[in-house]
């Protein structure tokens, strides 16, 4: 899969909640692309990634 523009390797059936949980992301502050989609937040835990996914994770960042 790519990720944020890298090739990574992803386990079987893992969905996007649960790699979003991984990766140590807190939900309330990013958005995600997959495969040139925005995917809503309340579909993260049906979304099953797979290798030819292309994903985006862009965090929020505050400041000022």
């Amino acid at each position: 899969m790519i990720y944020n523009g890298k090739q990574i390797n992803i386990e079987e059936n893992v969905t996007l909640a649960q790699f979003i949980q991984d990766n140590n992301y807190d939900i309330k502050k990013i958005a995600v692309e997959l495969n040139l989609n925005i995917i809503p937040k309340f579909e993260y835990k049906n979304v099953i990634l797979k290798d030819s996914d292309k994903l985006e994770v862009v965090s929020f960042v505050g400041g000022g």
